[in-house]
């Protein structure tokens, strides 16, 4: 493997690295040289994945070897940092340890799936590097008992915890002898699956398996919420966090991540379950008390007593709020502590509270257990009380007040049931784009450019469709007649240009489920064809739409897929900006050779949480310090829009030799402001087009020029030289498209035609030639 020296560390890359990759690399070494925080972007499909794993790993590396068990190491008998020394040596070598855990950082390597952190640990795979490694994970993909792995959120936690106390569950038992008989565990790279497959075939539990390894490791790889989340991260009790570097990959909606972990919720709904359970305590502590004549704390039904009595107070006290208005009632984020003092929750009571809650908890889950019997004995219903325990965390954190700055106190009309819902929202005080949001100082940046030529790519702005009609997704025209038919009409003719896959981004899912039912049921209205849009589509491209549940996602990623396999003309895929397929998927090669954005995904301005970020924001637009540059609201409301679309055109082009195509079809991407949140290294690909035909000449002239010289499409025989000359000549002078009118079908020179004979795009596996033969007769 070459070897690159950079910045005097020697870094092992498996492949000659492009110069984007090097300069990459040379970014993150600085960063961690010097201690300082790096705000890095890279096109996907130049190896940002690869280059952050090689860069960090080679520092890592220079403070000593890795933690590898039973080979490495050099034979030196000094105990690597954060391993477990055996009963025999733990006396003698512990100051030794401790010392060499304060010299050796670990990295924690954190993606916003368990999908992505899969791809990452591909990634290493391909590497030379050989880290002690872990993986963590959650129970609802880890476990493997019979009945608790058939739970979900908290209700799973719970059962598992109880099972865990009482040592019912064998697959906890046997995990300390397991890892002590498997010190070498974690010296390749693995990923969940093989963790589980362990604990199928071996007995352990993978879900503790990854928290034991955790504890000793080179490089940790974990979803976001392991690292945002409090207590998630105090769960974690093994990393020296002091002397850690964090990698978050995949950060573009961090911020948003950020927010959410750190606000709250509370419907009415789910204040009178906490009651219910409070009283539920009540019973159950009166019962045992009776049974076992405990005079055990825990099992004094007075705490629950006092818990339901403040809960019902506290139901009256938001239900007694005079909300004035549809926008609710907002204060500023201190108010929490005069609306939760007249109540007697204060910083000091919170922390009985919290305790009476855990006991609470634990309480539920053995009075479940009971009535279930002893056989399943795990909780299959949610401890609502918990969320009131993560909402007095929230808002007694640290035992101060400072953070309520950054917070707003907000009740308005539940729209899930009836009555009023209390959020307290996070705002976090915002830099430029995402450093701005998060209020952090980045000195390292860098924005890469691609790593494939011009030719690779194609970007058009497409303001107009092919009847002229603006293109516009906006709340004004999204729902009339004619854009629906225009936008309908413009996607039937890419259908038909651009091969293999296709891939549609809507703005929401309502959106996309007005257009296609729209489309299913009309055609354009100057059309004198008798199939509707939704037909005219499917006979160029077999259709697949998002689902909105996430249990049916897997299965239309599989309908997908054997679509595109087995359809002659491919398929298309119909998505949402922030929907599952938009991020962290892989659509390289065939499986995407375009992307069709129909609008900017702006989040509801009404929605709570927007609207006081964006007031937040412009409160804060005018520092004290003039030098200061901040982020208004619109800037903000403007750059998360931008940032999903961004997500959305990354699916395509996912590697050196990989080509496609990104149609933007809405006339507001023209305007400046929108074109300077697009990807760096877009910016100097993008064409704006006046005419309709324009774009379809320009589009067909690119897959045309890429199908002449693709590998997988061109026959080598001598007659392609002459008929690619042939399609040159022909399509040059005509482009075909679909035009609703009295016409029919017309040309770009708005000449009628029956039988258009032009340019199509081959099929899978046919060459271009056989493709311009079966249309033209030369």
């Amino acid at each position: 493997m070459p070897v690159y020296s950079i910045r005097g560390v020697n870094v092992d890359f498996p492949f000659d690295a492009y110069d984007c990759q090097i300069t990459y690399m040379d970014r993150v070494i600085e960063s961690l040289q010097q201690g300082k925080n790096a705000l890095l972007e890279s096109p996907t499909g130049t190896g940002k994945t690869l280059c952050l794993l090689c860069a960090s790993l080679a520092w890592r590396r220079t403070f000593g070897e890795f933690l590898r068990v039973g080979r490495g190491g050099g034979g030196t008998k000094q105990l690597p940092y954060g391993s477990q020394p055996s009963a025999s040596q733990q006396s003698e070598d512990s100051t030794s340890q401790k010392q060499q855990q304060s010299r050796y950082p670990v990295i924690i390597y954190a993606s916003r799936t368990h999908s992505q952190l899969r791809q990452v640990i591909k990634e290493l795979k391909a590497t030379s590097y050989r880290p002690k490694m872990a993986v963590l994970g959650s129970r609802e993909q880890m476990c493997i008992h019979d009945e608790v792995s058939k739970l979900h959120g908290r209700a799973q936690n719970n059962a598992c915890h109880f099972l865990c106390k009482k040592r019912r569950c064998p697959h906890n038992n046997h995990v300390a002898e397991f890892i002590k008989n498997k010190p070498e565990l974690g010296n390749e790279p693995f990923d969940i699956e093989d963790l589980i497959n362990i604990g199928r075939h071996k007995g352990p539990c993978p879900y503790y398996i990854s928290r034991e390894l955790s504890k000793s490791v080179d490089i940790l790889f974990a979803p976001y919420n392991y690292l945002i989340d409090p207590g998630n991260r105090r769960s974690l009790n093994g990393i020296p966090w002091d002397n850690a570097v964090l990698i978050f990959d995949e950060a573009h909606n961090l911020e948003s991540i950020c927010a959410d972990a750190a606000s709250f919720d509370l419907f009415p709904n789910n204040l009178t379950a906490c009651i219910a359970e409070a009283h539920e305590c009540i019973k159950l502590c009166s019962a045992k008390r009776s049974i076992e004549n405990s005079a055990d704390k825990q099992f004094d039904p007075e705490n629950y007593a006092i818990l339901k009595a403040l809960l019902m107070a506290l139901e009256k006290k938001i239900a007694e709020l005079l909300i004035g208005s549809e926008l609710g009632y907002t204060k500023a984020g201190s108010y929490i502590y005069d609306f939760l003092s007249e109540l007697n929750i204060t910083s000091d009571t919170s922390k009985k509270l919290i305790e009476t809650i855990d006991c609470a908890s634990l309480l539920l889950e053995e009075g479940n257990s009971a009535q279930t019997g002893p056989g399943v004995q795990a909780k299959a219903a949610v401890s609502r009380l918990e969320s009131i325990r993560d909402m007095l965390d929230i808002i007694f954190r640290g035992g101060g007040q400072n953070h309520a700055k950054y917070y707003r106190f907000h009740v308005n009309e539940s729209q899930q049931t009836h009555g009023d819902a209390l959020k307290f929202l996070g705002t976090l005080s915002p830099l430029d784009s995402l450093a701005m949001e998060l209020n952090l100082e980045f000195p390292v940046r860098l924005e890469n450019p691609h790593v494939i030529s011009s030719d690779q790519v194609w970007v058009g702005v497409v303001p107009v469709g092919p009847s002229g009609h603006a293109l516009n997704s906006s709340y004004r025209t999204r729902n009339t007649i004619q854009y629906k038919q225009e936008l309908g009409t413009a996607i039937v003719n890419f259908a038909r240009i651009v091969p293999d896959g296709l891939l549609v981004f809507f703005p929401s899912y309502s959106m996309m489920d007005m257009c296609v039912d729209f489309w299913k049921n009309r055609n354009h209205s100057n059309s004198a064809s008798e199939n509707t849009i939704w037909q005219r589509i499917c006979k160029h491209k077999q259709p697949v739409i998002e689902p909105r549940q996430s249990s049916n996602f897997q299965s239309a990623i599989e309908d997908y897929r054997a679509k595109l396999h087995d359809s002659s003309s491919g398929a298309i895929f119909f998505a949402v900006c922030r929907g599952k397929v938009s991020e962290g998927l892989d659509f390289a090669d065939r499986a995407g050779r375009a992307v069709i954005v129909t609008g900017m995904p702006f989040a509801t301005p009404t929605d709570a949480k927007v609207r006081l970020k964006r007031e937040y924001l412009d409160k804060q637009g005018t520092p004290s310090n003039k030098n200061t540059k901040m982020l208004t609201g619109e800037e903000w409301y403007v750059q998360q829009a931008a940032r999903a679309v961004n997500q959305a055109v990354g699916r395509v082009i996912r590697h050196r030799h990989d080509y496609g195509a990104i149609i933007y079809c809405d006339e507001r991407f023209v305007w400046p402001n929108y074109q300077s949140q697009m990807s760096y290294w877009l910016r100097p690909h993008i064409k704006c087009y006046s005419k309709y035909g324009e774009v379809v000449q320009g589009l067909t002239r690119f897959f045309r020029d890429k199908a002449s010289s693709d590998p997988l499409t061109l026959e080598p025989t001598d007659c392609n030289t002459y008929v690619l000359a042939g399609i040159l000549m022909l399509v040059d002078v005509k482009f075909f498209l679909e035009v609703p009118g009295d016409k029919g079908i017309v040309d770009s020179l708005g000449h009628q035609i029956d039988d258009p004979v032009g340019f199509t795009p081959p099929r899978h596996g046919e060459s271009a030639s056989a493709s311009l033969q079966s249309k033209c007769h030369l």
